[in-house]
């Protein structure tokens, strides 16, 4: 049924009958992965866990558990949606409008440059003033990636850790203030600018 009302929207469909068929399918790359938790043999989330590692395209999860604690392990697993069942097909073309745009977006729209001339380049991974590098280490600039591509959007600690540092990660989010001012000193550096704003009682919100 989905293969039939996404071919008719245009899409080209890819469709697997169970686990095993998924692998030979990601070899060409799609776009976009709909993937049932439940299917034969290995389940969606053993699958998700496998291909993750060998594409970038978003996963959304199409299943009937609708439990927190499904859904966090969905999330762990590589998924980028969760969509449960039952669902209207207008309601999952939306999601699968959304995240093929926001994919688009962040393939051509790769480098930004602000306000206060700092520019990140999210394709290289590099943040500069004017003309020169700021050092980053990996979590700062995941910090970076996420809250300057939501410009204005509060995202509180436990919100940014579990992006940044996934579900299932040891740890808790008292690093992220830490890692926020490592930012801040190492922007601090070059403008008295300040980017990465705190919303007292809220969390953090880049200024554009």
């Amino acid at each position: 049924m989905l293969a039939g009302f996404f071919e008719k929207k245009g899409y080209m469909v890819f469709s697997a009958r169970n686990g095993a068929e998924v692998f030979q399918y990601v070899e060409k790359q799609p776009d976009i992965i709909l993937l049932d938790i439940t299917m034969p043999g290995l389940d969606g989330l053993e699958v998700c866990e496998r291909i993750r590692g060998h594409v970038s395209c978003p996963i959304l999860f199409l299943t009937a558990r609708i439990e927190d604690a499904d859904k966090v392990k969905g999330f762990a697993a590589g998924g980028d949606d969760y969509i449960v069942k039952p669902f209207s097909l207008i309601e999952l073309e939306a999601r699968v409008g959304a995240h093929l745009r926001r994919e688009a977006r962040h393939h051509f729209a790769t480098q930004v440059t602000f306000s206060g001339e700092l520019t990140i380049d999210y394709a290289e991974r590099c943040f500069f003033f004017k003309d020169r590098r700021i050092g980053l280490a990996k979590k700062e600039f995941e910090i970076v990636e996420l809250l300057s591509q939501n410009p204005g959007q509060i995202f509180d600690k436990e919100r940014i850790y579990e992006r940044v540092w996934g579900y299932d990660s040891e740890g808790d989010s008292s690093v992220v203030a830490e890692h926020i001012r490592r930012i801040r000193a190492k922007i601090a550096v070059y403008t008295e600018r300040a980017y990465l704003e705190t919303v007292w009682g809220c969390g953090y919100k880049w200024i554009k």
